[in-house]
């Protein structure tokens, strides 16, 4: 589930924003007035929106999406001026005064897009360690001398000994190496 974090210097704007989001069934997880309180509320989250104003007190709001994790995206809520000439592209932007059917469905449009961006970077699978290699590559090894398999045969024992078992093929190569039997 995508979590909304609303941050604007102005607590009284920061809860109005909060209270239509909440409205129309966002998870606002918090409210903040301050950009460091943002980035703080930012780390809690694993894929979310920053809906947030132009200056607070402590910093801009291009330095916040400095910082802010990968699955975080930033509608940013000002004055056209303010942000027209320095629109950056990892930055949505609504021009005040807010309407709130545009805030509405510019967060739901977010919420999509960033939803199906997650899922798809979760599905690749992770870059293997240099160690996690070489422990894959020594499995193999033995695996090939011990059973006179091939190198081919070799991985894809450790493949489906993998699937079969639910484990990794990293865990799988750490049984194969310290003689586990997998029967």
């Amino acid at each position: 589930m995508i979590s909304v974090i609303v941050a604007f210097p102005k607590p009284e704007i920061a809860k109005s924003i909060r209270n239509v989001l909440v409205k129309n069934n966002f998870d606002v997880r918090a409210v903040a007035t301050t950009g460091s309180q943002a980035l703080r509320s930012l780390s809690e989250i694993e894929c979310g929106i920053l809906v947030c104003g132009y200056r607070f007190r402590d910093m801009m709001y291009d330095e916040i999406a400095e910082y802010m994790p990968d699955y975080v995206e930033m509608l940013l809520v000002a004055s056209k001026n303010a942000w027209e000439d320095r629109a950056q592209e990892n930055i949505v932007c609504l021009s005040m005064p807010l309407k709130v059917h545009e805030l509405v469905s510019t967060v739901e449009m977010m919420s999509y897009a960033l939803w199906q961006k997650y899922k798809k970077d979760k599905k690749k699978p992770k870059e293997r360690t240099a160690e996690e290699r070489e422990l894959i590559v020594q499995a193999k090894q033995l695996l090939m001398e011990r059973n006179h398999m091939s190198e081919e045969e070799a991985h894809r024992y450790i493949q489906k000994t993998s699937m079969d078992s639910g484990s990794s093929l990293t865990e799988t190569a750490q049984k194969i190496l310290s003689g586990c039997d997998f029967r």
